[in-house]
C-alpha cells in the first residue's frame, strides 16, 4: 500500500495506454465559501439559500473551478504525478453538483505523443449515484525524471463566518423601522452608517446636529438625505441635548451616536433631571460575533462603568440577561469573569463574582444562569472546564461575559476583534430607550447589527409598556 506521506510520479516512459488513477471528494459549504473567496464569484446560485442546497455550482464556472481542480489534483499528485505540466482541457459539464454530493474523478491515459512527451487523458467525474457530472479530456506534459518526495502538509484554513448577526436583521424585517435620533452625524462614517441602516429598513432617522455641516458632508460624500428630517443645533453638545428631548417626548424610540464623543452624549443621557435614566443603572454591552464561537456572546461592561460596585454589577448583569432574552436566548448563561475560578480574598473580583452567583440563587438577579468566578478559558471552553473539574451549567458555554471592570472588558472585546476577527455591535442598556454606540472602525455588517439590536429592544419595550400598565 502506498505510504500516505509520500508522493511518487509516473514518468512518460512508465505510463501505458489504459493506466488510470482516481480521487473522491465531497462538496461542503466550506468548499463553496472558499471558491467564492478565491474567485470572487458571489453568484447567489452558489452561495445563498435555498439555491445552495438545491443546485450548487450549476453554472459552468462553478463546475470548472471545483471539478476541474479535482482533475488537476489527480494529474498533479497521482498520474502522472509530481513534475506534470497541465497544458489544456476540453470538458463538458453534464449535471449539477449538489451540496453534500461525493464526486469521484478518474483519469485514464488514452494517447501518448513521444516527440514532446505529451499524454492525453480521458477525464470522467461521477457522483455517488454513478451519474456523469463532467466528461472530457486533459492534455499534459508528462515528467521524464523520476520524483519521489514527502507529501507537503497543507496549511489549515479556517473560514471566518460572520452569520450570527443576520438572525437579528431578519427578525427586524417583520417589525418596521424605528424612529431614531442620529446625534451629530457630521462626518462621512456616521452619516453614511445612519443612511445605510435606514435603507435596510431598520431605522427612520432624524438627523440632529448643525444642519449646514450635515448637508455639506452629504454633498461632499454624495449621500442622499433629501427624505430625512433634520433638527438643527448649534454644536455637538446641543445636538445631544436636543436628541434627549426628542426621546423624552416620545418622538424617537432610539438614539444613535454620530461624530461626537461618547462622554458628551452620555452626559446628556445620564442627567438626573433631564436625561433618560431609569431605576436601573445604565451599562454598555458588546454583542459579539466571534467566528470561532457557536453563538453570539455579550461582553459587559466595556464602555461606561469604569470600576462598578457590586450593586452596579447586579444591574449590569440584569441588563445583559434582559438583552439576551430579547435577542432570542430564553435562559442566558452568565459567566462572571476573574483571573481565576476560585474564591480568594486576594482578588476582590472573585468575591464579587461569588456574591453575584448567590444573588442569582436568591432571586436578586432573574432570567438567567449566573456562575462565578470563572476564568475566561473555562467560561468559554468546555474542555478547559472539564480539565479543572468545574461542574457548572455555565462553564464552557457562557453567552454573557460579565467582566470585573471597564479596562478588562474593553481589552477583551478589542482582542477578540483584532486578533480573532470578531465583530462587536455596541448598545447602551438600562436607559429609557436603546442607545446605539458605533465606532469609526465598525464595518457595515456591525453597524447594521447595532441598529438591529436597538430595533429589537425598542419593539420589546413597546410590548412591555402596555403589559406594565395592565398589571397596574
Amino acid at each position: 500500500m502506498e505510504p500516505t506521506n509520500v508522493i511518487e510520479n509516473r514518468t512518460f516512459d512508465e505510463i501505458a495506454i489504459g493506466d488510470s488513477a482516481s480521487l473522491s471528494r465531497s462538496l461542503s459549504k466550506d468548499d463553496i465559501a472558499l471558491f467564492a473567496v478565491m474567485s470572487g464569484d458571489v453568484n447567489p446560485a452558489h452561495l445563498d439559500e435555498p439555491y445552495a442546497e438545491a443546485s450548487m455550482f450549476h453554472r459552468i464556472i462553478g463546475h470548472g473551478m471545483w471539478g476541474g481542480s479535482l482533475i488537476s489534483t489527480v494529474l498533479g499528485t497521482r498520474l502522472p504525478g509530481p513534475g506534470t505540466i497541465y497544458l489544456g482541457q476540453d470538458l463538458s459539464f453534464r449535471k449539477p453538483v449538489g451540496l453534500g454530493d461525493t464526486i469521484t474523478v478518474t483519469v485514464t491515459a488514452k494517447e501518448k505523443r513521444p516527440e514532446k512527451h505529451i499524454v492525453v487523458f480521458d477525464c470522467r467525474c461521477v457522483n455517488q449515484k454513478g451519474e456523469e457530472v463532467i466528461t472530457g479530456t486533459a492534455v499534459t506534459l508528462a515528467p521524464t525524471e523520476k520524483i519521489r518526495r514527502a507529501r507537503v502538509t497543507l496549511p489549515e484554513v479556517q473560514l471566518r463566518r460572520h452569520d450570527k448577526y443576520q438572525q437579528f436583521v431578519d427578525r427586524c424585517a417583520k417589525l418596521g423601522a424605528v424612529p431614531t435620533a442620529v446625534v451629530h452625524p457630521c462626518d462621512r462614517t456616521s452619516l453614511e452608517g445612519a443612511i445605510q441602516a435606514a435603507e435596510a429598513h431598520l431605522i427612520s432617522p432624524v438627523l440632529v446636529g448643525p444642519e449646514a455641516r450635515i448637508r455639506s458632508v452629504a454633498a461632499a460624500e454624495r449621500i442622499d438625505i433629501a427624505r430625512y428630517e433634520i433638527v438643527d443645533s448649534e454644536d455637538s453638545h446641543a445636538a445631544a441635548a436636543k436628541a434627549v428631548v426628542l426621546a423624552r417626548a416620545g418622538k424617537v424610540d432610539a438614539l444613535m451616536k454620530g461624530s461626537l464623543h461618547t462622554d458628551e452624549l452620555m452626559h446628556e443621557v445620564t442627567a438626573a433631571e433631564t436625561g433618560l435614566r431609569t431605576a436601573r443603572r445604565m451599562s454598555h454591552a458588546f454583542v459579539m460575533d466571534v467566528p470561532t464561537y457557536t453563538e453570539p456572546v455579550i461582553i459587559t461592561d466595556a464602555a461606561i462603568n469604569i470600576f462598578p460596585t457590586l450593586d452596579d454589577k447586579r444591574d449590569i448583569c440584569q441588563n445583559a440577561i434582559d438583552l439576551a432574552q430579547i435577542l432570542g436566548c430564553p435562559e442566558p448563561r452568565v459567566a462572571v469573569l476573574s483571573a481565576v475560578e476560585t474564591v480568594t480574598a486576594k482578588i476582590p473580583s472573585t468575591l464579587e463574582a461569588a456574591a453575584l452567583s448567590k444573588m442569582a440563587d436568591r432571586g436578586q438577579i432573574t432570567g438567567g444562569l449566573v456562575d462565578g468566578p470563572l476564568a475566561f478559558d473555562n467560561a468559554v471552553s468546555e474542555q478547559a472546564a472539564q480539565e479543572k473539574h468545574i461542574v457548572s451549567p455555565v462553564a464552557g458555554k457562557a453567552n454573557i461575559l460579565l467582566v470585573p471592570d471597564l479596562e478588562a472588558g474593553n481589552m477583551l472585546a478589542k482582542q477578540l476583534t483584532f486578533m480573532s476577527g470578531a465583530d462587536a455591535a455596541g448598545i447602551v442598556l438600562g436607559a429609557r430607550i436603546p442607545i446605539i454606540l458605533t465606532s469609526r472602525a465598525d464595518n457595515l455588517r456591525t453597524r447594521l447589527a447595532s441598529a438591529a439590536v436597538a430595533v429589537l429592544m425598542a419593539h420589546a419595550r413597546r410590548q412591555a409598556v402596555p403589559k406594565a400598565i395592565a398589571a397596574e
